[in-house]
């Protein structure tokens, strides 16, 4: 987490008890401040990651009850917010319901599938990996905590 980031982070806890000792700072991947600002009005309020790149990246997956710093696209903290649901599915099993949760686009499954098709295809690439439409998806439903409002 950088600097910035901890500073937002421990003035939205001062004065409050039962801070929490966790927080990871992130972006969105694609396209970083439209996403953050999709969470900072109030439309996106889920997201998901190809559950391959947690292995890659070393990265433990999402729990309820994580708190995360949202970050621009120049790392600058915008917004904090905590995982109420987590669920690992496969692709073509997630919900009509949770892809207009995740509020991009026109807030259609055809939108989210399209998108999310092309974004992991670019992705896995990279990796060395292939799409396939039954991959495993991180599904993260997420509360809105608080808005650094520059």
């Amino acid at each position: 987490m950088n600097v910035k980031a901890e500073l937002y982070w421990n003035e939205y806890w001062q004065g409050k008890e039962d801070k929490p000792q966790s927080v990871s700072a992130w972006q969105f991947g694609a396209d970083p401040d439209d996403l953050a600002q999709l969470v900072m009005d109030g439309i996106k309020t889920a997201t998901c990651s190809g559950h391959v790149f947690y292995g890659v990246e070393n990265e433990p997956l999402p729990s309820v009850g994580d708190y995360s710093i949202i970050l621009s696209s120049e790392d600058l903290p915008l917004a904090i917010i905590q995982t109420v649901k987590v669920e690992v599915l496969p692709m073509n099993e997630v919900s009509e319901e949770f892809a207009i949760a995740e509020g991009e686009g026109d807030r259609t499954y055809t939108y989210w599938w399209d998108a999310h098709e092309k974004f992991f295809k670019e992705e896995l690439d990279k990796i060395g990996h292939t799409f396939k439409e039954d991959m495993l998806l991180v599904c993260e439903r997420f509360e809105l905590i608080h808005v650094k409002w520059v």
